[in-house]
């Protein structure tokens, strides 16, 4: 994993999901998943992004 993935983990989190597999249910659950809470947010884009 890059340093600018885990930035963007850290920071956009829909936006390096994104990045990685583009539209569809996992960027659909990372926005969900942030909009909940910041934290399971950044575990669901760290676990997707490996």
């Amino acid at each position: 994993m890059s340093l600018i993935t885990i930035i963007l983990n850290i920071l956009l989190l829909p936006l390096a999901v994104f990045l990685k597999h583009g539209i569809g249910t996992t960027l659909l659950i990372s926005i969900l998943l942030t909009m909940l809470a910041w934290l399971p947010g950044v575990i669901h884009a760290f676990i997707v992004n490996k």
